[in-house]
């Protein structure tokens, strides 16, 4: 994936705690800053996913389902064992 580069303006005192993060794991200040800066898009999209997941889930209609066909599987899989075949 291309890199582009970019400037951003950081005040004095977070810039020496991402230096010094940045010497404790070994890494460039870049390495380290775009870690981080995936990280918090990351986390920003499984909130996202989390809160829908959370919305579909909220669905009484659908909660009944998915117990229903967690009973299903349940039941599915003890048939699965050696001594049953």
């Amino acid at each position: 994936m291309p890199a582009h580069k970019t400037s951003i303006a950081i005040d004095d005192d977070l810039l020496k705690k991402i230096d010094r993060a940045a010497r404790e794991r070994g890494e460039s200040r870049n390495r380290f800053v775009v870690k981080v800066l995936s990280q918090a898009v990351r986390a920003r999209r499984d909130v996202q996913i989390t809160k829908r997941l959370n919305e579909l889930f909220a669905d009484e209609e659908l909660q009944q389902e998915q117990l229903k066909v967690a009973e299903e599987l349940g039941t599915a899989s003890s048939y699965g064992t050696d001594d049953q075949w």
